[in-house]
């Protein structure tokens, strides 16, 4: 029987992830098919009763409904529960099962470039659903995670919780400071140039040997990452956080080892595609 899986979000159009694992699928000769829909804010409980009444398998969630779908769900898993935040749903014996990859998936992405996390500096601007992962997997994995959020309460909550599951996390007014002086690790979460618009405040005076990660994979260079490049700073795009949070999804829905490389050959290609028709 053929299983049935999907992203919901608002705005969608721009998902890769039907493309990413239905090769997946065709790669391993799984009898699957990935879907994409637009999801309203104010549809999110009608659209989760109808997924779960169609039949489908599981879904991933993303923008703007990955905290909202919570009270939607029967049960958390540990990584759900820690940030608060869900991105990924699987239906197991009739119960509704949210997760996060989010934060395993950015420490993948990025665990190469890094040489190590222990000890080490974090600052992630904002505090929303994506930030919350990558706090919680940073902090589990023995880094100071400095958080700066326009809404300061928001921060100051991911730290009081961070401190609650025994990691070290502090907050900050979400703009320059002496913070970029002192930073191994900055990652920009917000939705902030995924449409072009340059980021809020410039992050000049960066110290050289940061690795600086924006989550958003298109475009390949946000004017956020461009600015670091120019001062001499090592960049990732949100790619291969897509990818991995992808590859762990698929890990939760199905066991067993996701095809990694298939994956991220379709997310080049589509990237690619995308650029061609432009």
């Amino acid at each position: 029987m053929e299983k049935h899986y999907t992203v919901i979000g608002d705005p969608i159009e721009h998902s890769l992830s039907p493309g990413m694992h239905n090769a997946g699928y065709e790669a391993l000769g799984i009898n699957a098919e990935y879907q994409r829909f637009r999801v309203e804010p104010r549809y999110l409980a009608e659209a989760v009763e109808g997924l779960c009444a169609l039949g489908f398998s599981g879904w991933n969630v993303t923008l703007p409904h990955k905290e909202k779908i919570i009270s939607l769900l029967d049960r958390l898993t540990p990584e759900a529960r820690r940030a608060g935040a869900v991105n990924t749903v699987k239906i197991h014996e009739g119960q509704r099962i949210g997760h996060n990859t989010d934060g395993n998936g950015f420490v993948r992405s990025v665990e190469r470039k890094l040489d190590g996390f222990k000890g080490k500096k974090a600052v992630l601007l904002g505090a929303g659903g994506a930030s919350k992962g990558i706090a919680f997997a940073l902090a589990e994995q023995g880094m100071k995670v400095h958080i700066l959020n326009r809404t300061p309460e928001k921060a100051e909550a991911l730290v009081q919780a961070i401190h609650n599951e025994g990691g070290t996390a502090t907050s900050g007014v979400f703009a320059p400071g002496a913070w970029l002086e002192n930073v191994d690790l900055l990652v920009q979460t917000t939705s902030a140039g995924l449409h072009g618009e340059p980021f809020p405040f410039s992050i000049q005076g960066i110290t050289e040997q940061a690795l600086v990660v924006d989550i958003i994979f298109n475009p390949a260079e946000t004017d956020f990452l461009l600015e670091a490049k120019n001062l001499g700073c090592l960049t990732l795009n949100g790619l291969g956080m897509l990818l991995y949070q992808g590859a762990l999804a698929w890990e939760f829905w199905f066991g067993g080892q996701a095809p990694v490389e298939v994956m991220r050959q379709a997310l080049e290609e589509q990237l690619l595609r995308r650029m061609i028709h432009k």
